[in-house]
């Protein structure tokens, strides 16, 4: 009775540290389609706007690595619920926001809480479930919701935002942000944190937080600055030598923050370099599908939401099953590879899109395409980054890979609009009509994300080890150091 007690409440901390984990992925997309109705209410102009996102994803980037580190040293249950409690309050903040800097500060604050959250949930999963079986389908659980959250914020913000008022799209996380913290505080055990030398390498934190921070400036403003300006080719100049600083300092630090033999292991490596990749393509799917949905097929916000959702369910029927059988029975490379290659099959479906599209025709089997792959893929690939990873720098490999996702996203999405919209300019030029010309840039933009999803197959296929992911046994009264 015990043992069974156990595993149910194991898989209560699951759902309720994957909840916490949805409030953050939620609010990437959630924002996108209030922009709008904030920028009417507080006079943003078109300059100013941006940074209601760019504010939280300077933070939310630039923490990551510092957030999992934090949490190896000082424990990952109290870095998360810190996490929760910084979000929620950062959220009540921004839904009250009555102006554009106590908005944009609060935004940047939500972004810090978001990074913690993210970086440590997956060391609080990884060391829950040990045994291989069940640590397969736990991160099939938190697979769907990092995969699955930014379509369904797309849904949950439209349904928001006309039926209330933007406000609501951040008062909302209030309920489960409170819920998700007091519950977690009860499921999850205290644990001690970690045994010996604790001492914090504030330069290598600096240094590896300003780096961050620099890159997804460069790239998130690259669209408006232009990724040949002055200004990018500088930031992202800047970014590289305080890596180059960092690196060289770490080599020799006492207690380094990120100690530089993680970066030996094979399956992280590779692991990072399929998440970059990976997140370009997803984001091909998540913001370009939208874009052509809206300006091309003519669906509303809330009939965008409701044609991904094929996709969500599908990712669900793979994410909580299907993925997690493949993983115990072939190990990672296979479904991974497998997941990657379905998924550009989707997205190369879109690159041949029509302007007058049929859902069930020339939209729902690429939906599907993509929720099948996403869902395959997705489990196996958190699984190899951290399957290496010793219990007390967990947290630092998933801020490693959350990371990669990060970049890898803005990144994508930024080289994706700008062939989209060179694209799209030169058919304008040529006499094409509008929306044509805006269909032939979206095409680009989905056949370069299948070209991301092709390679990052082929990457992985070379250079991750096919075995499953270690069944680490550890000692529960350290599970949650």
């Amino acid at each position: 009775m015990t043992a069974e007690h156990d595993a149910r409440r194991q898989w209560l901390a699951l759902y309720v540290l994957c909840a916490g984990v949805l409030m953050i992925v939620l609010d990437t997309t959630i924002v996108n389609v209030a922009l709008p109705s904030i920028r009417e209410d507080l006079a943003f102009s078109a300059t100013s706007l941006v940074w209601v996102v760019n504010a939280y994803m300077l933070t939310f980037g630039g923490f990551l690595l510092l957030g999992g580190r934090l949490g190896d040293l000082f424990g990952h249950r109290r870095l998360f619920l810190a996490g929760i409690a910084l979000f929620t309050l950062a959220s009540l903040a921004c839904g009250l926001a009555g102006s554009q800097s106590t908005l944009i500060a609060a935004r940047a604050a939500q972004g810090l809480g978001g990074a913690v959250v993210s970086a440590v949930a997956l060391s609080l999963i990884m060391n829950l479930f040990t045994a291989e079986a069940e640590r397969a389908k736990a991160m099939g659980v938190y697979g769907f919701v990092c995969a699955a959250g930014g379509s369904i914020g797309v849904l949950l913000g439209g349904l928001l935002t006309s039926a209330l008022d933007w406000h609501w799209i951040f008062l909302v996380n209030l309920p489960l942000g409170v819920a998700v913290y007091a519950l977690c505080r009860r499921l999850l055990p205290a644990g001690g944190v970690r045994r010996g030398e604790r001492r914090l390498d504030v330069a290598g934190a600096v240094a590896v937080t300003s780096a961050a921070m620099l890159a997804v400036y460069a790239i998130v403003d690259g669209n408006e600055a232009g990724f040949t300006s002055a200004q990018t080719i500088g930031l992202l100049g800047a970014a590289s030598l305080v890596v180059a600083l960092f690196i060289a300092w770490e080599a020799q630090a006492r207690s380094p923050l990120v100690p530089l033999r993680l970066f030996r292991s094979r399956n992280l490596v590779t692991a990072n370099v399929v998440g970059v990749l990976w997140a370009a393509a997803m984001f091909a799917w998540f913001f370009i599908s939208a874009l052509y949905l809206q300006r091309v097929a003519g669906y509303d916000a809330l009939a965008v939401g409701l044609a991904f959702l094929p996709a969500n369910l599908a990712m669900a029927a793979c994410s909580l099953g299907v993925s997690a059988k493949l993983v115990v029975r072939f190990g990672n490379r296979l479904p991974l590879v497998a997941g990657l290659v379905i998924a550009a099959a989707g997205l190369a479906l879109f690159a041949r899109a029509p302007l007058d599209a049929r859902y069930a025709v020339d939209v729902l089997p690429a939906m599907l395409l993509l929720g099948f792959g996403a869902g395959i893929a997705f489990n196996p690939l958190l699984l190899a980054a951290m399957s290496d990873a010793a219990p007390s720098e967990s947290g630092l490999a998933s801020g490693a890979v959350n990371t990669s996702f990060m970049l890898g996203g803005a990144l994508g999405l930024a080289i994706l609009a700008s062939f989209a919209a060179a694209r799209t300019g030169g058919a304008l030029v040529r006499g094409i009509g509008e929306t044509a010309a805006l269909n032939a840039g979206y095409h680009v933009a989905f056949a370069i994300g299948a070209l991301f999803a092709v390679i990052a197959a082929l990457f992985a296929a070379v250079r991750l080890r096919p075995g499953a992911a270690t069944d680490t046994r550890r000692d529960p009264a350290t599970a949650f150091d």
